[in-house]
């Protein structure tokens, strides 16, 4: 039993306790600055923006680059038991199912491509193809929040948020992470794919539209004149800093702050750098924004190159939400999907070589898993197919990425990945190195941790597939 000079003794130390910590909080927060200025990487980079193009919904790896005879020479055949347990909805196992589509041999490589993605093959000798990534969870939120921000949980900072408070950005009257949604609706998780959770708010993405105003109520509502406007912003600087100086070490009133004069900045610069109509007719035809079946992914990947040539250090494209969901119905699921963003990615890859861009953009490729060998929903042309986790492909290019590189491999049917495997955080690690960071080292203090992209799991850079 505690006695009465027990009790006050603990309240003490607490009280001691506070105490310290506010004094330690003034030290901690005192050397942070927290900004979208350019910073120094730990390493010498290959690369200095990174163009995401984020496949919602799970490609089919054995339909677009894992060839697998093996499923054609057992099509029709009960799946093993492990097969039939990697089901994720409940449904009775289908059966083995090869792929309706053709696969040929491309570039000076060989790389195998499918019919489906005709105009990337045009690319292959630019792309590093990983074929054995594997994830950790078949359901579509937990394994988007693992793609984006390396754990199956919410309220984690996403890769782009890393990579902004990491290095910063190289145009200040631009956001350092930009996402460019498609217009048809948000992707499962919402805008919690690109948060930046406890990192400072200013490093979460910033959506910019294709169609309307590029950034809502970014323009005032009725026309000021100029000497007004920048009468009104003196006037906000001078009560803001008097307010900050009110309040300091607070590094989400600092955050705050920096935004609302980023987005002041963002008035002219960002309507200029999404406006494509700047680009050439030629141009413009080779990302297909002639043809409706090709013009938003395209309008989108044109976009993005625009931000990285003007110094945006992250940019992440979305697609219809869940397109690459191919439960049934899988050729026309696959060819839809593929046609609407085979050529525009492969007029990205081509314009940023041509550019010169190629050589310091990391371009990345991929959805949230793959696709399971098996028949589900129907027979025919009925058939779908579940989500695999287990095994599935990925590509990168650009940025000292070996081109015309298969790195790793799945089983015979294309279930699970068995050879030089790689996981999600030795991916996230890869693109950090690329840019000059080093996972172990890219850290963020929080309550007493070093908090990580890739938080306490082992990972590597996979060196295999860099030139």
């Amino acid at each position: 039993m505690k006695t009465r000079r027990d009790f006050f003794s603990s309240v003490a130390n607490g009280l001691h306790g506070a105490a310290l910590a506010g004094l330690l909080g003034r030290d901690l927060y005192a050397n942070s600055v927290f900004d979208l200025k350019p910073k120094a990487a730990h390493a010498p980079a290959k690369a200095k923006a990174v163009i995401q193009l984020f496949m919602n919904g799970g490609p089919s790896q054995v339909d677009l680059f894992d060839p697998k005879p093996t499923l054609t020479r057992l099509a029709g055949t009960a799946p093993s038991r492990e097969l039939s347990f990697a089901i994720s909805n409940g449904d009775k196992p289908g059966v083995l199912m090869p792929s309706p589509f053709q696969f040929k041999k491309a570039g000076k490589s060989g790389m195998d491509i499918s019919d489906a993605l005709p105009h990337l093959a045009e690319c292959v000798d630019d792309i590093a193809l990983i074929r054995s990534m594997y994830g950790e969870h078949a359901n579509h939120e937990p394994a988007l929040f693992l793609m984006h921000s390396g754990r199956t949980i919410a309220s984690r900072p996403a890769i782009g948020a890393w990579v902004a408070y990491g290095l910063g950005t190289e145009n200040q009257n631009l956001p350092a992470y930009v996402v460019l949604d498609d217009p048809k609706g948000l992707p499962i998780n919402g805008i919690s794919n690109w948060q930046s959770a406890w990192l400072p708010p200013i490093y979460q993405g910033t959506r910019f539209r294709t169609e309307g105003p590029p950034v809502l109520n970014l323009q005032p509502r009725e026309e000021i004149p100029t000497p007004l406007v920048e009468a009104e912003r003196d006037l906000l600087r001078k009560l803001d800093s008097a307010h900050q100086k009110q309040r300091p070490y607070q590094p989400e009133l600092d955050a705050r702050i920096s935004s609302y004069e980023l987005a002041a900045r963002m008035q002219l610069a960002a309507s200029d750098a999404l406006d494509v109509m700047k680009e050439s007719e030629a141009t413009r035809e080779a990302y297909g924004l002639n043809d409706p079946a090709t013009a938003s992914y395209g309008k989108r990947c044109l976009m993005a190159r625009r931000l990285v040539e003007r110094g945006v250090r992250y940019v992440q494209l979305y697609i219809e939400n869940q397109i690459f969901d191919s439960h049934g119905n899988l050729e026309a699921s696959l060819r839809y999907a593929c046609g609407k963003t085979d050529k525009p990615v492969a007029a990205l890859l081509k314009d940023l070589k041509q550019r010169g861009l190629l050589d310091s953009t990391l371009v990345a490729w991929g959805g949230e898993f793959g696709r399971l060998p098996i028949s589900q929903g129907g027979t025919g042309k009925a058939a779908g197919r579940d989500h695999g986790p287990n095994g599935f492909s990925v590509w990168m290019a650009g940025a000292g990425m070996k081109g015309g590189t298969v790195h790793g491999a799945t089983d015979e049917i294309g279930f699970k990945s068995v050879e030089n495997r790689v996981s999600v955080h030795d991916f996230h690690a890869t693109i950090l190195h690329q840019l000059g960071l080093n996972y172990r080292d890219l850290v963020y203090e929080r309550h007493g941790l070093k908090e990580r992209l890739t938080d306490q799991f082992p990972a590597r850079v996979v060196t295999e597939v860099l030139a």
